[in-house]
């Protein structure tokens, strides 16, 4: 019997090429995301696997947790659990409410906790497993206007750490992978702008430069390229993957130049914003 593999914000970027790239490799597949139309697409792309699909807000406990005990009725068994979904948004502290922060760490950093606490017994239990927790450049490396998205990556990459220690320290064989994409094609600069525009926020000539320049120049590589590097990371057992040039670029600068990395980056903001 196959392997079964779960995803969060399977409807589209990352998570949608993961789905494609798992069905690929004979996987079936659990597919959530809070659009229901982003899934069916998802799904219709994997129609050489089996898909089970529901539409689940990973910052409701309540959510992930039936959606988890669904997907173990559906199949009997779940092999790997990818917490993928993710949100971004662009504020200084000062300018943020604290609803803002409750929103993006809702997202990152808690579905991470609601996906694995949900599905990890079931993952130590296939006795061939994987934890995959999608953190970012941003999981090493602070920006400003990126506070929440910052806490929240970083957050991501400790308790995946700590969670691969636990598993060490158990015995399981339970691959735990903490993934650090840099610029990839997703929706998310886009959708970030979009989110702030739908909550009556102001939106500044600075905050539709920056989103032209992630999608531009910053989100290069195409999401399937970089799903693929995900899955062959998983495959090998590796315990943190970074996604691209700059992701590895951006890790090496920053053990490099720990303690001056955050001038360095003020003064490229001061140019990007002249």
């Amino acid at each position: 019997m196959s392997k079964v593999a779960a995803i969060t914000g399977a409807g589209s970027g990352i998570g949608r090429a993961l789905a494609v790239g798992l069905a690929r490799r004979g996987f079936r597949l659990a597919l959530s995301d809070v659009g229901e139309d982003g899934l069916a697409e998802t799904k219709a792309l994997c129609r050489s696997a089996e898909v089970h699909t529901q539409v689940v807000d990973v910052a409701d406990r309540d959510a992930v947790l039936a959606w988890a005990d669904a997907v173990v009725q559906h199949y009997g068994a779940v092999h790997q659990i990818y917490n993928n979904a993710g949100i971004a948004y662009s504020r200084t502290v000062l300018e943020s409410d604290f609803e803002d922060y409750e929103r993006v760490l809702g997202v990152n950093l808690w579905g991470v906790i609601h996906g694995t606490k949900a599905f990890l017994p079931h993952v130590i239990a296939s006795g061939d497993g994987a934890v995959v927790n999608i953190s970012s450049l941003n999981g090493f490396l602070a920006q400003s206007e990126m506070s929440h998205y910052v806490t929240s990556k970083f957050g991501v990459r400790g308790f995946t750490e700590a969670l691969r220690i636990e598993m060490l320290d158990a015995g399981h064989k339970v691959t735990v992978t903490s993934i650090h994409p840099g610029g990839i094609k997703t929706n998310i600069a886009s959708s970030a702008l979009a989110s702030a525009k739908a909550m009556g926020k102001p939106v500044t000539e600075a905050d539709e430069r920056r989103e032209k320049l992630y999608n531009e120049k910053l989100l290069k590589m195409p999401a399937d390229q970089a799903a693929e590097i995900i899955i062959k990371g998983v495959e090998a057992g590796r315990p943190r993957v970074l996604v691209g040039n700059d992701a590895k670029a951006v890790d090496l600068f920053v053990r490099l130049l720990p303690g001056r990395y955050g001038k360095l980056v003020a003064k490229a903001n001061e140019r990007m914003n002249r």
